[in-house]
């Protein structure tokens, strides 16, 4: 594996007045600051310093980049001999793992910065709200961790619980080139033990008007293919059955590097073990016109989920103009029918933003032609947020009623119908990973990445499984065992699972929020 000459920022603060109230002893830290004036911090601490000592509170926020994110920080600190807890109360420490793109989960996590402060507790931040503005006053006096520099979580940690600030924001690059970030063979503790995640790339490509997270992730950065390959090898050899490839626009990947896609995903098709699955994560259309045929002989692979995330965005494309999205509303359309005449089961997952400033009520009817066409069955609509920082954000916005309107409007036509109806009585073959909300029953993806409950017997956990559908909802399938799998199941187990029996319970304390499918806000 390629190793990386890496250049930190490393500022050591010291809040000038910050003296908390405990029974505990004191300690006086010396520190220069970037001025070259000395100042001194009292701060109190624990009774034991020892390195490795204490527990850990992680929530993380956002997509499953932070997620990836959030599990090699808990991987590296449970391997330095800390405890990761989902206990905030007793923790030592809270490491708040962030999210930018909107601002609800951006309000979240400054809620929890805010609470931690009044607990008393030691906070470390991470994610995209520090690293895109590194002058947020909420953020002011607390660690950081920045989004390419989570390989040093442990240190930042240490230097927290000894009462100093420590904030690592660097790019890491190699021979003057940026890197896809920390190296992907740390420790890990993964939420799912049957999941794997892996950001092949960081950054993108583009400069969405909209978008805050270009100014946290920066310009497109890809990791070697060999370095993912060998991964994704390691982690099914773990007895992991399902791999998730992520980043902010998958389709981007290699563009720095002189390498392709498909390059990539024919090379981790190849280490696949038979009974596992790979689902591949969002990609900009502009990236997959690219490349359109071989993706369509990819996601037809029958150990690649035939799924993809491709974010419209809206249905105009003077709206698209204005986003600065670099594709048409025709570009889409090609890319949709391209794959459903390749695919014709193949389910496309798109987003929708409602109310973008520039939007007109043509504007908007257009996106509901576009939605009512497809009738996507997983549909993530928003309304839109300013994000500072961003040409977006400087636009005269739209009357909040009237965003509210279009975005109920969207809502109500994909309450409409209902996707899965046509499939009752079909049998399936399905991939069981989870535990669904109801603790009632396990979920499995079908070929498509359809949610299909089944019941709970242990015995099903991470096994690909034959089901007939019995009923339908609008966001999942209820699934039968087939009489021919039930007689068989004593024996019948995955190639990958011959030594290693499965966990059925998650990991603590690494990710507080389930994945949701399908949203409308």
């Amino acid at each position: 594996m390629a190793s990386c000459a890496v250049m930190d920022i490393e500022d050591y603060e010291t809040p000038k007045q910050q003296v908390i109230k405990r029974n505990v002893r004191r300690s006086l830290h010396l520190r220069a600051t970037e001025n070259g004036e000395d100042e001194v911090r009292l701060r109190e601490l624990e009774n034991s310093n020892i390195p490795g000592v204490g527990s850990i509170f992680l929530k993380t926020w956002g997509c499953s980049h932070n997620h990836s994110d959030a599990e090699y920080m808990a991987g590296q600190l449970a391997a330095y001999g800390y405890s990761i807890t989902e206990d905030k109360e007793s923790a030592d420490l809270w490491l708040l793992n962030s999210c930018t793109v909107k601002t609800p989960s951006e309000d979240g996590f400054k809620n929890f910065v805010k609470e931690a402060k009044s607990r008393d507790k030691y906070v470390v931040v991470a994610g995209c709200v520090p690293q895109a503005d590194r002058s947020n006053k909420e953020i002011q006096g607390i660690s950081v961790v920045g989004v390419q520099q989570i390989d040093r979580v442990v240190e930042v940690v240490e230097e927290t619980l000894k009462g100093n600030s420590v904030r690592l924001f660097q790019t890491k690059k190699l021979d003057g080139k940026k890197t896809g970030g920390a190296r992907l063979d740390l420790p890990k503790i993964r939420k799912n033990p049957l999941i794997e995640i892996i950001a092949i790339n960081t950054g993108c490509l583009n400069n969405c008007t909209y978008c805050k997270t270009k100014l946290a992730r920066g310009d497109l950065g890809s990791y070697q293919p060999e370095d993912i390959v060998e991964r994704a090898v390691e982690a099914f050899s773990d007895g992991v059955v399902e791999l998730w490839l992520t980043s902010e626009d998958l389709g981007a990947y290699g563009h720095d590097i002189g390498v392709t896609l498909p390059e990539l995903l024919w090379q981790l098709v190849a280490v696949i073990p038979d009974g596992c699955m790979m689902r591949l994560g969002m990609t900009n259309p502009p990236y997959i016109l690219e490349h359109l045929k071989e993706m369509g002989d990819i996601l037809d692979h029958p150990r690649v989920y035939s799924f993809l995330h491709i974010p419209v965005q809206a249905g105009s494309d003077r709206v698209l103009e204005d986003m600065k999205r670099e594709y048409t509303v025709y570009d889409f359309n090609y890319i949709v029918d391209f794959l459903k005449q390749r695919i014709p089961d193949i389910n496309i997952a798109t987003d929708i933003i409602c109310g973008f400033p520039t939007e007109t009520e043509e504007d908007f009817a257009q996106t509901l032609s576009l939605c009512e066409k497809y009738k996507f069955s997983s549909l993530f609509i928003n309304q839109f947020y300013p994000r500072p920082g961003t040409v977006a954000a400087r636009m005269k916005r739209l009357p909040t009623h009237e965003v509210k309107k279009r975005s109920k409007q969207l809502t109500n036509l994909f309450n409409s119908y209902k996707p899965y109806t046509h499939k009752t009585g079909q049998s399936q073959h399905v991939l069981v990973t989870e535990i669904a909300h109801d603790k009632l029953h396990y979920v499995g993806h079908n070929k498509n990445y359809e949610q299909v409950l089944l019941p709970m017997r242990e015995d099903l956990m991470g096994k690909q499984v034959q089901v007939r559908i019995s009923a339908t909802g609008k966001h999942h399938m209820v699934g039968i065992l087939s009489s021919e799998f039930v007689q068989t199941l004593d024996t019948f187990q995955l190639s990958t699972n011959k030594s290693k029996p499965y966990q059925l319970s998650f990991q603590e304390g690494i990710i507080q929020e389930r994945r949701v499918f399908c949203t409308a806000n």
